[in-house]
């Protein structure tokens, strides 16, 4: 049994020793952690608890009109 649990003991040392000496390496090993972690918890609860919807979409083309088009007129380009 202590064979399984000793890597993470001595990680945790490692990360006690990387807090005390250290501590640029350890609050970006913490960020690193909390990263994904709050990419995968923060969507559920914000749609649940505050009521958040996704935005409609935003339009790829222009609406045509639904009508005949008119010829230019006055532009001089038929030349």
């Amino acid at each position: 049994m202590a064979s399984i649990v000793s890597p993470f003991r001595r990680g945790y040392r490692y990360l006690q020793h990387l807090a005390h000496e250290q501590p640029v390496i350890f609050y970006s090993c913490v960020l690193g952690v909390t990263g994904p972690v709050l990419a995968l918890s923060v969507p559920p609860i914000r749609r649940r608890y505050f009521g958040w919807a996704p935005g409609e979409p935003v339009p790829t083309s222009y609406p045509v009109p639904k009508r005949s088009r008119r010829a230019v007129q006055g532009y001089e380009d038929d030349v």
